[in-house]
């Protein structure tokens, strides 16, 4: 099974490659602030009771999975590109819900 992000939000019209082109002119950071931004422009500018800060971590964590699952061509590829084990993989990938994710690719 090929795992890619970019081909699962092309499946589902939400990117395109006019907008891949424009993300990849962007840093990470500027990414991730401008998702924050905008997810907070729906709130007042108010992402209370949502701890960014504490958070960030499991949020960069499922990133870098995806990522991962994209980048190489199996899951045990995946988990020694990510300097774990196999069981170590198998075992965030289901706490991260990243195998649901791409259940229907």
């Amino acid at each position: 099974m090929t795992y890619s992000v970019i081909n699962k939000l092309k499946d589902q019209n939400a990117i395109n490659d006019h907008i891949l082109t424009q993300i990849n002119s962007l840093t990470i950071e500027d990414l991730i602030a401008i998702k924050f931004e905008l997810s907070a422009k729906h709130l007042n500018h108010r992402l209370y009771g949502f701890d960014i800060w504490h958070r960030s971590n499991y949020i960069i964590k499922e990133a870098i999975l995806k990522f991962a699952l994209s980048a190489t061509k199996s899951k045990k590829d995946a988990a020694r590109f990510l300097g774990i084990t196999y069981s170590e993989f198998r075992r965030v990938t289901k706490k991260y819900g990243v195998k649901e994710y791409f259940d229907d690719i």
